[in-house]
């Protein structure tokens, strides 16, 4: 996989919209809500330009039987792919376009870290900027390594997400 970061771009939430619609039209019933997440739902945020679709669905199991459903429009079905209770779907390959992480409506934990680190970077700008040089300067140093890029993050990642959860509570 190459690792490319880019500039925002104002369409990435169009396209969040369009694969989301695709979504609600396979899960109906068992989807019970969708949320865009990741870099591209931040505005101004230099990202990899890989839409990330968080889905809150009521029963993670289910969601099995929709592989094939899955494949047709393109996704690899992945299973939890390292974290327990979610099903991973991505989309594009070497060459990424979507990532679905979807968890069960009462994976309380989860969702709410998801959707504190876009808010958190929603609402502070100066993190947004230092996350996106910091992921600029990771996507030069390592262009085909997705494993460095990602050990590069993590410490930030991690301190950012604390702090998110600790903001989001405080607003709620």
């Amino acid at each position: 996989m190459i690792i490319k970061v880019v500039d925002y771009d104002q369409n990435w939430n169009n396209e969040y919209k369009q694969e989301e619609q695709a979504i609600k039209s396979i899960l109906q019933e068992e989807l019970v809500n969708s949320f865009h997440i990741g870099s591209t739902s931040v505005p101004g945020l230099k990202a990899k330009p890989i839409i990330d679709i968080l889905l809150v669905v009521n029963d993670s199991n289910k969601l099995d039987s929709f592989s094939k459903q899955f494949q047709d429009i393109g996704y690899e079905v992945m299973g939890e792919f390292g974290i327990t209770g979610r099903r991973y779907f991505r989309k594009g390959g070497d060459n990424r376009t979507h990532q679905i992480h979807a968890f069960q409506y009462n994976s309380i934990e989860e969702i709410e870290r998801h959707l504190a680190f876009r808010d958190y970077l929603r609402e502070h700008p100066k993190v947004c900027i230092q996350y996106g040089e910091l992921k600029s300067k990771l996507a030069e140093q390592y262009p085909n390594d997705i494993d460095g890029y990602g050990d590069g993050k993590d410490d930030f990642v991690k301190s950012v997400e604390k702090d998110a959860i600790k903001w989001y509570w405080t607003i709620r």
